[in-house]
C-alpha cells in the first residue's frame, strides 16, 4: 500500500485502483479491513498522515470491495473518546453499504452502568454491514434537470418501499425498490395525478434501532442515518455489492425522463449510533468528540437537540464539510434536484444558540451547486428556541406547520380562525413577506409522513398506536382534527359523506392556495393509517399503499384541482397578494367578502366564529411580468368556503366587469361540475354545509375556464 493522498475523502477508485481516507483528530493508526465474499478480512495500516486525514492507496482494489475501518487510539469515555480497534467502522464517506446490521454486545462500547470499564471484548466485524467501492461512471443519457420553477411546483411527500410493495402492476420483484418506483406503472400514476416533485422520505444508508428490532418492529420512515454518501441498500432490488448506487441513478434518470423531480428528506442532525447506551458503528469510533455535540463538564453525556439522544456537532468545520460535501454528490453524481432538511436549526446551532447568520448558510448561497437547488427547512429542532419558522435565509423554503394548524382549525366545526385562515390562504404573509421573500417560500400542507393521514384526519377522533408496542403513549394527540365530529361506523351513509366532503375541501384548500403545496403520498388514494398517526415503525400494511382498494374517485378529482392549478397563474404568482389599504383607489389582487358579498376588511376583529366567506383572486392585478406567460390575460378566480353545519347562500359579488362566472369545482358533489362542461352561474351560488365552490370568469370572455 502506497500513502496515497487526503482527499477525496472515503474509498475513490480511480479506473487503477482505490484511494481511501479518513478523518481523525484523535487516532493513533487506522487500519483499512478489506473483506471477501466470505467475510475474511485482511488489515492495512494506512500510511500517510496529513493532518487528521489518514490515507493510503491500493492498486489492486476496485469497485465491488467490502471493507471497513479499525482505529486505534484513546479509550477515555470521561473525555468523550472511544478509540477501540475491536469495532469495525463504517466509512463516513462510503458511498455503498452492503449487508445489514445485526445486533450483538460486541457493537456497544462498554456496559452504560460501568463506562469506566475498557471496551467489551469480542470483535464487532461479523455483525457489522461493509462499506463497498464504487465506480461512479453511468450512462446518463441525456438527462438533466426539470428545473421546474418553484411557484410551478407541485411536491408529493412519499416513501419508496410503502409506495410500491402492494403495486399489482409492478413485477414482484421489483416491489418496495428504487426499480419499482422507477416502473411506468409508478410513473404512470405520478404523472397523471400532476405532481411536479416526489420527496422521498429518508434514502441515506440507515439501521433498525435495537429496541424496534426486539419489539419485532424497524425503523420504517428512516430517520437513523449511518451514512449520508450511501443510498439505502434494503431498497434496492440488486443486492450486488454497489448495486443501489447503479439502481438508484437508474430511477433519477426515469424520473426526470417524466419530467419528475426528486427531493430528498435529509438527517444531518443526528445519526443512528445514538447516545450513551448506543452503538459504536462510524462517527463514534473516529472521532467521537468531534462529530458528536458532548456536555462540556461530562464528555459520556451527548447534547440532544433532536430527541434521539445525539446530535451531530455541525458547528465543527470538517462535520460541516461533510454535510456540504454530501449534498454536493447526491446533487453532481445522484443528480437529485434538492432536499428537505430534517430539524434543519440543528445546522446552525453555534454554542447552543440558533445562528441564522452561520457561515453554514453563506457556503451554501456561494456555492455553483447548491445555490441552484431546491431548499426546504423543517424550521424546528427540539432545543431550546428551536422554533424558527419564518427565519430561514432567502432562498430557502420552509415546511410551514401554522398553515397546517390554520386550515385545519378552519374546517374544524368548533374552530374558527377566519382571519388566520385568510393569511395561510394568502401565502403566510405575516410569517415571511417581512423577510423580503416570497409565497413560495411557505411549503403548504394540511397531512405529512408525521401524523395522520388526510382520511385518518377526518375519521379518527384521537390516534390509534398501539401496534407501535408503546401503549399508544407515542404520537401526539392532534390538536387540529377535523374529525367530522366522532369516530361513526364505516356503513354510516352520512358520516361518510361528510369525511369524503371534508377530504376534499382540505385538498381544494391547499391547492388553490398561493406557496408551495405538499401533498402527503396516498391521501389521493384515501390511504389509511387505521388511527396510527406515528407509523414510524410499522414496514407492513398499516403504512403501505392499498391500490386495490384506492378511492379512484378522489384521484379523479385531486388530479382535476392540479389541472386548475396549473391552468390559472393566479394560484401560483410570485408576488405578494397585498390588499391595499381601506379608500385606496389602487385595484387589489386579493379581497375577501361574506356570504352576502361585502367586502371584509381582514385585521378587523374577524377572526371569531366559523362563517362563511368568499375570496376574489384578480388575474390581471398585481401580475408580476414574465416572458414566458402569454400576454392575453389571466382569468378571475372566485373561491367559496362555508365552514359551517348549514348550508349558505353566497351572493357573487358586485364587478364591473361584464363577464359570466363558471363554476368549475364543487366539493359538495362526487362527480365535478366540469365533467359536463362548467355550468354558468348568475346571481347567487347555494352551498351546502362544509364544502367549496370555485368560480371561474375568463380574462377573455371566451369561457373556457376549467375546461
Amino acid at each position: 500500500m502506497s500513502e496515497g493522498r487526503a482527499h477525496p475523502l472515503g474509498g475513490t477508485y480511480d479506473g487503477r485502483g482505490t484511494n481511501f481516507s479518513v478523518f481523525s483528530t484523535v487516532a493513533h493508526k487506522v487500519e483499512l479491513c478489506l473483506f471477501d465474499d466470505r467475510n475474511n478480512e485482511q488489515r492495512f495500516a494506512l500510511p500517510g498522515r496529513t493532518g487528521s486525514y489518514w490515507h493510503g492507496y491500493l492498486a489492486s482494489i476496485g469497485p465491488g470491495q467490502r471493507y471497513g475501518f479499525r482505529v486505534d487510539g484513546p479509550w477515555n469515555p470521561a473525555q468523550g473518546q472511544l478509540c477501540s480497534s475491536e469495532k469495525l467502522l463504517l466509512d463516513p464517506y462510503g458511498k455503498a453499504v452492503d449487508g445489514a446490521l445485526q445486533w450483538d454486545d460486541s457493537l456497544f462500547p462498554f456496559d452504560p452502568e460501568h463506562p469506566a470499564v475498557p471496551a467489551r471484548r469480542g470483535d464487532s466485524a461479523p455483525f457489522m454491514p461493509k462499506s463497498v467501492v464504487i465506480d461512479s461512471l453511468f450512462d446518463w443519457k441525456d438527462d438533466g434537470p426539470p428545473r421546474t420553477r418553484l411557484e410551478d411546483t407541485i411536491i408529493y411527500e412519499v416513501h419508496v418501499k410503502g409506495f410500491t410493495i402492494r403495486h399489482p402492476e409492478i413485477p414482484p420483484e421489483l416491489r418496495g425498490t428504487y426499480a419499482g418506483l422507477a416502473h411506468r406503472a409508478s410513473i404512470d400514476h405520478l404523472t397523471r395525478l400532476g405532481i411536479t416533485a416526489v420527496e422521498l422520505l429518508p434514502v441515506h444508508q440507515f439501521i433498525h434501532r435495537r429496541p424496534l428490532v426486539e419489539r419485532g418492529l424497524v425503523n420504517y420512515w428512516g430517520y437513523d442515518p449511518v451514512c449520508c454518501f450511501a443510498p439505502h441498500n434494503e431498497y434496492a432490488c440488486d443486492q450486488s455489492p454497489g448495486g443501489a448506487v447503479r439502481e438508484f441513478k437508474e430511477m433519477i434518470r426515469a424520473l426526470h425522463s417524466a419530467g419528475l423531480e426528486v427531493i430528498l428528506d435529509v438527517v444531518f442532525n443526528h445519526t443512528g449510533e445514538g447516545g450513551l447506551r448506543g452503538p459504536v458503528l462510524s462517527f463514534k469510533g473516529f472521532d467521537n468528540g468531534t462529530y458528536y455535540r458532548l456536555k462540556l463538564d461530562d464528555g459520556l453525556r451527548y447534547v440532544d437537540y433532536t430527541g434521539t439522544q445525539n446530535t451531530l456537532n455541525a458547528e465543527h468545520p470538517q462535520v460541516r464539510q461533510m454535510i456540504i460535501d454530501s449534498l454536493r454528490y447526491w446533487v453532481t453524481e445522484m443528480h437529485v434536484d434538492g432536499f428537505r432538511f430534517d430539524l434543519a436549526p440543528v445546522l446552525v446551532r453555534e454554542g447552543g444558540d440558533v445562528n441564522l447568520e452561520s457561515v453554514f448558510f453563506e457556503i451554501v448561497r456561494l456555492d455553483p451547486v447548491l445555490s441552484h437547488v431546491k431548499l426546504i427547512a423543517e424550521p424546528w429542532d427540539l432545543g431550546d428556541k428551536g422554533y424558527q419558522l419564518g427565519r430561514f435565509p432567502a432562498g430557502w423554503s420552509e415546511w410551514n406547520d401554522r398553515y397546517r394548524d390554520g386550515v385545519r382549525d378552519f374546517w374544524n366545526r368548533g374552530g374558527g380562525a377566519v382571519e388566520r385562515f385568510a393569511l395561510r390562504f394568502a401565502g403566510s404573509p405575516d410569517i415571511y413577506s417581512l423577510a423580503g421573500r416570497t409565497p413560495q417560500t411557505s411549503v403548504s400542507f394540511v397531512t405529512c409522513h408525521d401524523g395522520f393521514t388526510l382520511h385518518d384526519l377526518v375519521s379518527y377522533g384521537t390516534k390509534h398506536n398501539e401496534a407501535n408496542g408503546e401503549r399508544d403513549h407515542d404520537g401526539e394527540n392532534d390538536n387540529h382534527s377535523s374529525n367530522c365530529g366522532v369516530e361513526g361506523p364505516t356503513d354510516n351513509g352520512g358520516i361518510n359523506a361528510l369525511r369524503a366532503r371534508q377530504k376534499r375541501n382540505f385538498l381544494a384548500t391547499l391547492l388553490f392556495s398561493q406557496g408551495v403545496p405538499m401533498i402527503l403520498g396516498g391521501d389521493e388514494l384515501g390511504r389509511t393509517q387505521r388511527g396510527n398517526n406515528n407509523a414510524y415503525c410499522q414496514d407492513n400494511e398499516i403504512s403501505w399503499f392499498d391500490w386495490e382498494s384506492a378511492d379512484r374517485g378522489m384521484l379523479e378529482f385531486v388530479a382535476m384541482l392540479i389541472g386548475i392549478r396549473k391552468q390559472h397563474p393566479v394560484f401560483r404568482r410570485r408576488d405578494w397578494l397585498f390588499p391595499s389599504g381601506e379608500g385606496s383607489p389602487q385595484p387589489r389582487a386579493i379581497v375577501w367578502y361574506d356570504a352576502g358579498g361585502r367586502e371584509i376588511h381582514m385585521g378587523n376583529g374577524t377572526d371569531t366564529s366559523p362563517k362563511p366567506l368568499q375570496v376574489l383572486l384578480a388575474g390581471e392585478v398585481g401580475r408580476m411580468p414574465d416572458a414566458e406567460e402569454e400576454s392575453a390575460g389571466e382569468d378571475d378566480l372566485l373561491v367559496m368556503f362555508n365552514p359551517n353545519d348549514g348550508g349558505a347562500v353566497f351572493d357573487l359579488p358586485h364587478s364591473p366587469v361584464d363577464r359570466p362566472w363558471l363554476k368549475v369545482v364543487d366539493t359538495s358533489l362526487t362527480v365535478q361540475p366540469t365533467h359536463g362542461g362548467a355550468p354558468q352561474v348568475n346571481g347567487t351560488v347555494a352551498l351546502t354545509s362544509h364544502a367549496i365552490a370555485v368560480l371561474a370568469r375568463s380574462a377573455s370572455g371566451n369561457n373556457h375556464c376549467g375546461s
